[in-house]
């Protein structure tokens, strides 16, 4: 019988390999029949890009982690299955004809219903956040359902520049196998694995290469949207076993520093919008990464940014552990919300420099204009010319 260590590295590999694989065929295939995401006033790229890497994310995900699985070992597994197959293809839908928001928030309300209702993974337990434990049915479907389809569009909206999407789904997916690893979850920490070798190649694709190069499109930000979600889900209901350990108070911390980029910046674009009375769904070029943009940053600069800030998020909140969870929850949310404001900031320090440097400049041409009249006077000019009647 295969170890857990072996199974978890298999599926990362096979993760790694089949999406390195895939992914020049698709690259290839978009290109032979001109699938790909054209630019336009919304777009950052400035060339098409073929945009169905979720495709190759879907087979290298659902593969790796299905060939690690023991036979008939995690069943919760064929939900997972059956939501990530409806987001297939509703994102190819999406990634080459274009459908509306409605279609796609009603695809994700469906695949939440299967994973909450028929699959069982819900919330059932707040952990004594405001001190609340344990909620009745109609609160855990409800909630369940909403923090479901909020995960999986935050997931989606942060998807707009190189890099960005994959590299918070791998450190959620690194933070949370993990920990399902050390709690005996071994299914789990398997699929969590998988995904984190499949990005990882994708990742390379999609920022290093010019050959190759890919976007996930919307199939691939859907399809992580949802293990991401399920995956957090998951992790809160099984912590509540683990009460030895404490992870039953800690889990809805530590699920919250993972997804709280995304979920803030969502957050706050669709309060914006709302507030000028548009659509929350109406596109827009206010994201985070939008505004990063704007003060000249490269994509590979802004990923790496938010990506190490989400690192030290987490590594902060798990150094903070002993603190009451009240309290950390409030640091989570203060330190998110300073770092959304911090391209304006960036953009004020700027914007002071500039005009200390454009004032020396004017200093200095005054001071000449004073020493050039003294000298017109004064063959010294550090002497005052004698005053008469």
């Amino acid at each position: 019988m295969p170890t857990p260590i072996f199974q978890i590295l298999l599926a990362f590999i096979l993760g790694l390999i089949i999406v390195s694989y895939a992914i020049p065929i698709i690259v290839r295939i978009a290109k032979e029949k001109h699938l790909f995401d054209e630019p336009n006033s919304r777009r950052v790229n400035k060339v098409p890009v073929p945009n169905l890497g979720g495709v190759a994310l879907f087979m290298g995900i659902s593969i790796g982690s299905m060939v690690a699985f023991q036979k008939n070992s995690f069943p919760d597994y064929r939900y997972l299955l059956i939501c990530t197959t409806i987001m297939l293809f509703i994102g190819v839908q999406d990634d080459l004809l274009i459908i509306s928001a409605r279609k796609k928030l009603l695809a994700q309300l469906v695949c939440a219903f299967v994973l909450v209702a028929l699959g069982d993974i819900r919330f059932t337990n707040f952990h004594g956040i405001f001190g609340v434990y344990e909620i009745n049915n109609l609160a855990s479907y409800v909630f369940s359902t909403l923090a479901i389809v909020s995960i999986i569009n935050a997931i989606n909206l942060i998807d707009g520049i190189d890099g960005l999407a994959s590299s918070i789904c791998i450190v959620a997916t690194v933070v949370l196998g993990v920990n399902f690893y050390l709690i005996g979850e071994v299914n789990f920490a398997i699929l969590c694995s998988a995904i984190v070798g499949s990005l990882i190649s994708f990742f390379s694709f999609n920022v290093f290469s010019k050959l190759n190069k890919i976007f996930m499109g919307d199939t691939g930000a859907l399809i992580l949207g949802l293990l991401v979600a399920a995956l957090i889900v998951k992790f809160n209901e099984l912590a509540i076993s683990q009460q030895n350990n404490g992870l039953i108070h800690f889990a809805p911390i530590v699920t919250l520093a993972v997804i709280a980029i995304p979920l803030f910046d969502m957050t706050r674009l669709f309060l914006m919008r709302i507030i000028r009375k548009s659509s929350p769904f109406s596109p827009d070029m206010n994201h985070i990464h939008h505004k990063f943009l704007k003060l000249g940053y490269s994509h590979k600069v802004i990923t790496g940014i938010i990506a190490s800030f989400n690192l030290l998020l987490i590594a902060t909140v798990y150094m903070l552990r002993p603190l009451n969870n009240h309290y950390l929850a409030f640091y989570i949310i203060t330190m998110v919300a300073l770092f959304m404001v911090l391209p304006q900031l960036i953009l004020w320090f700027r914007k002071s420099r500039s005009s200390k440097s454009h004032r020396l400049p004017a200093m200095k041409i005054r001071f000449h204009s004073k020493t050039s009249l003294a000298v017109a006077h004064n063959t010294h000019p550090e002497i005052e010319p004698a005053v008469t009647e």
